[in-house]
């Protein structure tokens, strides 16, 4: 087993005794702004997590084609895909307040209606909320890669959760990823490439161009000028 390849799914996202988490929940810095967006806009875009089964097209007031981004962070790429795309519907999982902040000044100042947003784990939330079936897209963009190999487990793309992902996508749907760093987007090929739920859009072992839709982010641009090589991955749910 090389240093980049996936544990036992035993010790995956989704797995029945899942304690680890993907992520750290850090305060962070919240402005003004970022405070007052949560307190006005939350009651226009936001959902609360109450562990039941979400009815998504009460939600949205319609039924739509859906987007699922988890981890969105700023919010900066489901804003644009949904200004883009408003056809389409966009759900983003996010738990650091300050970047749902800044999602949710966004969206209003966009009048985006196609927006929603949920505060909370996003596996929880595909495993106790969403309905399986129901999403057209999964978007997986620069998760925390976790770099040292014992931090390894707590990287989100596991097998486990790769099964949670497709019992949730439609026949046909898709499941896309990014990271800039190149030994967890091996990771997530690995993973994927002999998921039997999945097949590979590039081809096995491949990598797909970067989707013209999907823009560059602050935090891309970033890991650009750190010598990171950025990787897109798309899959296909059987």
């Amino acid at each position: 087993m090389t240093d980049s390849a996936p544990p036992d799914a035993a010790d995956s996202p989704g797995s029945p005794h899942r304690a680890i988490k993907s992520f750290v929940r850090r305060t962070g810095r919240i402005t003004a702004a970022q405070t007052r967006a949560l307190e006005e806009l939350w009651p226009r875009y936001g959902i609360e997590f109450d562990g039941g089964p979400l009815d998504l097209d009460r939600s949205f007031g319609r039924h739509a084609p859906r987007t699922v981004e988890i981890g969105f962070g700023d919010g900066e790429t489901l804003v644009s895909l949904a200004a883009a795309r408003p056809e389409r519907d966009f759900l983003g999982l996010e738990v650091h307040e300050p970047g749902v902040g800044h999602c949710l000044l966004r969206a209003a100042e966009l009048g985006l209606t196609n927006v929603r947003v949920l505060r909370h784990d996003a596996v929880e939330v595909l495993e106790r909320s969403i309905a399986p079936g129901s999403l057209d897209e999964v978007l997986v963009f620069f998760p925390d890669p976790w770099p040292k190999k014992r931090h390894h487990k707590r990287r989100i793309v596991q097998s486990a959760f790769a099964t949670l992902v497709a019992s949730r996508l439609a026949a046909g749907g898709r499941l896309r990823l990014a990271t800039d760093w190149v030994p967890y987007a091996e990771w997530m090929r690995d993973v994927l490439d002999v998921h039997g739920d999945y097949a590979n859009a590039a081809g096995a072992g491949g990598y797909v161009e970067r989707p013209a839709e999907r823009p560059v982010t602050k935090f891309e641009r970033r890991g650009t000028r750190l010598g990171h090589e950025v990787r897109d991955l798309a899959y296909l749910r059987r």
